[in-house]
């Protein structure tokens, strides 16, 4: 694919710096699954011929289904969102009040983009109680994605959505399937924390077990699993039956100044690949 694509939301962790070489270590095949799609940046820049699409964040995957079925009416409706009005701190509050007390997915899903948009640096994050609770952002003047959501609109028509845990994802793979896991990363230090996901906390015993899982199924199946991580003494030691491992040098932001950027170890590691 010549031209790369952008993902409409922000998101921690996106991976549209890496896709390239993402894509280059993703074997051929018919379907692609992803069971921590994210913000969906390997989506956009891969062609398959289908793919399914799973987060446990289920704002993230209403609104990614909602795009899907009315990208016109949802794309007009979101737009009217992004006003200068909207781009004020009691705004934004009173807004982000009315998501966490809604359960109507339209509403809840057209406020989401707004606060991916109008939020402290892209955030998404809830409390305990699943209330979202990232603070105003104070942009000067929030982009409004709208070719971004176009292509994912028409991109969305080969995928099937789904939220749901990563093993019940991974209960889905058929033989020939290329599957491609983004899990929340192992923190780089002991100091760090784990990241919380969408309210889920991704701890090591779930790190352990998604390699496992990718194991299991290249046991089973015909199929390839690559898996992004931090590239730690840990994560070597859990990847260790992979079929081949790639260490990379990302770039990455370490304060709100994006001068501000270091070197970091990620790696990827492929299991089973395809024939």
């Amino acid at each position: 694919m010549s031209k790369k694509h952008r993902a409409f939301l922000k998101w921690a962790g996106g991976k549209y710096g890496l896709s390239d070489v993402i894509v280059k270590m993703l074997p051929k095949g018919e379907h692609l699954i992803e069971p921590f799609v994210g913000a969906g940046s390997i989506f956009l820049n891969t062609d398959y011929k289908s793919y399914t699409l799973n987060d446990i964040n289920q704002d993230l995957i209403n609104l990614y289904k909602i795009l899907q079925k009315q990208p016109d009416a949802f794309i007009k409706d979101a737009k009217a969102l992004f006003t200068p009005e909207n781009n004020q701190a009691e705004h934004y509050y009173q807004l982000r009040a009315e998501f966490n007390a809604s359960n109507d997915s339209y509403f809840r899903s057209l406020v989401f983009l707004y606060m991916n948009r109008h939020g402290y640096n892209g955030l998404c994050r809830y409390n305990k109680s699943g209330g979202y609770n990232v603070p105003f952002g104070k942009y000067k003047r929030p982009y409004f994605p709208e070719l971004e959501l176009n292509y994912f609109a028409e991109k969305a028509q080969k995928a099937t959505f789904v939220c749901e845990g990563y093993r019940d994802t991974f209960a889905r793979v058929k033989e020939g399937d290329v599957i491609y896991c983004d899990p929340p990363y192992v923190p780089l230090s002991k100091t760090a924390s784990f990241t919380s996901y969408a309210g889920n906390g991704f701890g090591l015993d779930e790190q352990a077990d998604l390699a496992n899982a990718a194991e299991e199924v290249c046991a089973k199946l015909p199929v390839s699993v690559l898996i992004s991580n931090h590239d730690t003494i840990w994560t070597r030691k859990i990847y260790e039956h992979a079929f081949k491992v790639k260490p990379i040098k990302v770039a990455r932001t370490i304060s709100q100044k994006a001068t501000k950027r270091k070197k970091v170890g990620e790696l990827l590691a492929l299991y089973k690949e395809l024939t």
